[in-house]
């Protein structure tokens, strides 16, 4: 399987992040390009690109648009997807998320735990979400579509 060997993540015309969402995405990126496994589909017969590939992330006209180049900086595929499946997951998230860095100030280790056991199980429902959304567009294993889905909140929240 193939792999990205880059990411940009075009954020021009959304609110600035905020220190945390800016470390989470830094995290996002470094541990997609440690580790992912991203190809194409063949579809209509037509050949496939077999990576490494590219990609630029970005929001446009409310849409989620994963724009794939090579190596060579050659365009090989872009593809939209509608914001609106993910919306109530990445709300869950982030609230989820303020849960836990609330918790860990005050609560004790166990309750801190039951929290951060929930963050994981709507993070996983959002990267499920996105294996859902990417069928018969990218083919991403686990580990990827969590990262990426990381990705995709820290453009929902400028949005």
């Amino acid at each position: 399987m193939s792999n990205l060997i880059a990411i940009t993540i075009d954020d021009t015309g959304l609110a600035p992040p905020t220190a945390e969402i800016e470390q989470e995405r830094k995290v996002a990126i470094f541990d997609l390009l440690e580790d992912n496994s991203f190809a194409l589909p063949a579809r209509d017969g037509r050949d496939v690109p077999p990576g490494p590939f590219k990609l630029l992330l970005c929001i446009r006209d409310r849409r989620l648009v994963f724009d794939l180049s090579d190596e060579s900086d050659a365009k090989v595929g872009e593809f939209h997807l509608s914001l609106g499946p993910f919306r109530q997951v990445v709300k869950d998230y982030f609230q989820i998320c303020e849960s836990y860095f609330d918790a860990v100030k005050t609560m004790p280790p166990s309750q801190i735990e039951a929290i951060d056991m929930a963050r994981r199980g709507i993070h996983n429902e959002g990267a499920r979400v996105l294996q859902e959304r990417l069928e018969g567009k990218a083919v991403v294993d686990s580990d990827t579509a969590r990262r990426l889905f990381t990705l995709i909140c820290v453009l929902h929240w400028g949005a």
